[in-house]
């Protein structure tokens, strides 16, 4: 006749180390007070300085092939109405009737066509378009580009 044995750990019901002897082994992960970066939620204040060392929070890692740079971009008629104010603070030369313009020193990047331009202005910029390029050249100015350089 087959007799069922019971489970070992149903026999150990009343003993409260289960056969592992002191009570403060086998504890698992409570032993260590958790796995990775555990303890590091809304209330973890005490880990916190030690996980911004770490750039634990936000996005980062690898980027998509043939994403684009931020383009800042500037028109002529934005330009057109501040070069007065910027001759003023010594931020553009001037030679003769001629303004000499460095747009990346301002934080732009691109040179865009819309408006007029009614100065003779020698741009430098990162990229411009095909009717900036036209409309300052008509005026007698010139658009050096990084391409070209």
């Amino acid at each position: 006749m087959v007799v069922n044995q019971r489970k070992k750990n149903t026999r150990q019901r009343a003993k409260t180390t289960h056969g592992w002897g002191s009570m403060k082994k086998h504890r698992g992960k409570g032993n260590k007070g958790g796995a990775g970066m555990a303890g590091t939620g809304k209330r973890g204040d005490a880990k916190k300085p030690s996980i911004w060392k770490r750039k634990y929070f936000g996005k980062f890692g690898f980027k998509k092939k043939g994403q684009a740079a931020d383009v800042n971009a500037l028109t002529l008629y934005q330009l057109n109405e501040k070069i007065e104010q910027l001759v003023a603070q010594d931020k553009v030369t001037k030679k003769e009737d001629t303004f000499i313009i460095d747009l990346n020193s301002f934080g732009y990047n691109k040179l865009l066509g819309s408006g007029v331009m009614s100065k003779k202005v020698n741009v430098t910029v990162d990229s411009a378009s095909e009717s900036a390029k036209s409309k300052i050249n008509k005026a007698g100015g010139e658009v050096i580009t990084k391409k070209e350089e």
